[in-house]
């Protein structure tokens, strides 16, 4: 069996990028919800390989222009729409198709891409093996 592991902030700051500033205010905006445990006098903060993953869309997706509400609304999207999402086993790829203020989370494939943009729709790739195979990279040099 598989052990778990864990990650402090700075550990999840250094590797996906984001600031400790942003996790906080993820945390408490209860975005992405970290394991939080009493420990004398202060708190102590881990985050799971979930978290790990769930900061990464959420750092990668605010990189290419959504606001906060877009990235929340995916990242919901995706624990609904696909729950292993996490999982460094899902070989899955998605487009966030960005038009009038709205997005939406679809499954890529590449004629309905094409198809949007000839609608002048905006198709932002969001290629899940891609996420894991970059956190892998950077957990193994860090």
């Amino acid at each position: 069996m598989k052990q778990e592991v864990f990650f402090s902030s700075k550990d999840i700051s250094k590797i996906t990028g984001c600031s400790l500033r942003q996790l906080q205010y993820w945390r408490d905006k209860e975005v992405v919800v970290p394991f939080i445990g009493a420990s004398g006098t202060g708190k102590t903060i881990y985050y799971s390989s979930v978290e790990l993953v769930e900061v990464s869309v959420m750092v990668y997706l605010l990189s290419v222009g959504l606001n906060l509400e877009m990235v929340q609304k995916i990242l919901n999207d995706l624990r609904a729409k696909e729950p292993d999402f996490t999982d460094s086993g899902c070989k899955k790829r998605f487009m966030v198709v960005a038009g009038d203020g709205t997005v939406d989370l679809l499954p890529y494939e590449q004629e309905g891409a094409i198809a949007l943009l000839e609608e002048n729709k905006g198709i932002i790739p969001l290629w899940i093996d891609q996420i894991h195979k970059i956190l892998e990279i950077k957990i193994n040099h860090c």
